[in-house]
């Protein structure tokens, strides 16, 4: 007999205080098992969590064939269980090839726009994606071929900043179970199914292997490595922001604004704590910290010369001081050549 997941998510939720009393959530919902079973389930847990719910449905233009069906069977959800329904349409192909961005890419980019839009409207704190444990596995795999240190294997959190995961440790077939034993309606994605995407090939290729061939738990391995990793992570970075405003200045009365990052205090750290505090600085000066960055930093920082100087993406320069490096746009935030 299957086993009813609501009593574990509702613990989940709790021990992590997802979802605080009193909050507004925005539900994102595409429509797919997943997303439908946590709109579900977030619905009949309102009362106990002393929350209030909202849906949002973002159409990505890519599936006009689908996508008409897919809106209407979540809104007929969502009426059903009493939660307000919003949807946006947006154009994904467009925005890619307007700023260069992948199919994948560009849609993350305007599907999050859309939900925080609306979370700022409706006033919720707070948004709820349908991330699995499966989804979990599938990421940490994904990651770890792209070459991403501790911080990308350790996957998805179940919060990061306004986003939450309240299904992050179910596996997607108690799910359905789910779905089945309540009778409710779901859409399944076409392009889930094409293989010319790395997640998709990990999904129906990769992961199918290794299970037949290697480990049958294969799954719960991953998610247990994850979360030791985000445990590990979450250390990190309290050890980091401990440091944190000895290590980073930001100098709002230059012209331009200045980050200064103090060489000497930096050189104390240990060397994780290095490249994590790189990291989140390139972050936070809005470039983007690739790896090739972060090590042309430190190196800079260990042994450049006073006066040397780093020309990194869009515009983005780092003086080199006896002291500290100063990172700033001299010529603004867009690409330089000169």
């Amino acid at each position: 007999m299957a086993v009813d997941p609501v009593q574990d998510i509702l613990r989940l939720i709790r021990g992590h205080n997802l979802i605080p009393s009193g909050s507004t959530v925005l539900v994102a919902v595409s429509g797919g098992p997943d997303s439908t079973a946590l709109l579900h389930i977030l619905a009949s847990l309102r009362s106990v969590l002393n929350c209030s719910l909202v849906c949002a449905h973002v159409d990505h233009g890519l599936r006009p064939d689908e996508a008409e069906q897919e809106a209407a069977i979540i809104q007929r959800l969502a009426r059903s269980v009493g939660v307000p329904f919003f949807i946006y349409r947006v154009d994904v192909l467009s925005h890619g090839r307007q700023h260069g961005l992948s199919l994948e890419h560009a849609a993350r980019e305007l599907r999050y726009a859309c939900l925080r839009g609306c979370a700022r409207e409706q006033g919720a704190a707070l948004i709820s994606v349908g991330h699995t444990a499966d989804d979990q596995a599938e990421e940490v795999l994904h990651r770890l071929l792209r070459g991403s240190g501790r911080k990308g294997i350790s996957g998805m959190a179940l919060r990061n900043g306004d986003v939450i995961r309240p299904l992050l440790q179910t596996p997607k077939k108690r799910l359905l179970d789910y779905l089945a034993r309540h009778a409710l309606s779901f859409s399944l994605d076409s392009s889930n199914e094409d293989t010319r995407f790395l997640r998709n090939r990990i999904r129906h290729q990769l992961l199918p292997l290794l299970e037949r061939d290697f480990d049958p738990g294969i799954r719960r391995a991953l998610c247990k490595s994850a979360e030791n990793l985000q445990e590990d992570e979450d250390y990190l970075e309290e050890q980091l922001d401990k440091v944190w405003p000895d290590l980073v200045v930001y100098d709002t009365n230059s012209t331009p604004a200045e980050h200064r990052l103090n060489r000497n205090v930096l050189a104390s750290l240990h060397p994780c704590l290095k490249r994590r505090g790189v990291e989140r600085l390139l972050n936070v000066v809005g470039v983007g910290a690739r790896h090739a960055h972060i090590l042309a930093v430190l190196d800079g920082a260990a042994r450049g010369r006073t006066g040397g100087e780093l020309h990194l993406s869009q515009g983005l320069r780092v003086t080199i001081a006896r002291d500290e490096l100063v990172f700033s746009y001299p010529r603004g935030k867009a690409a330089y050549r000169g």
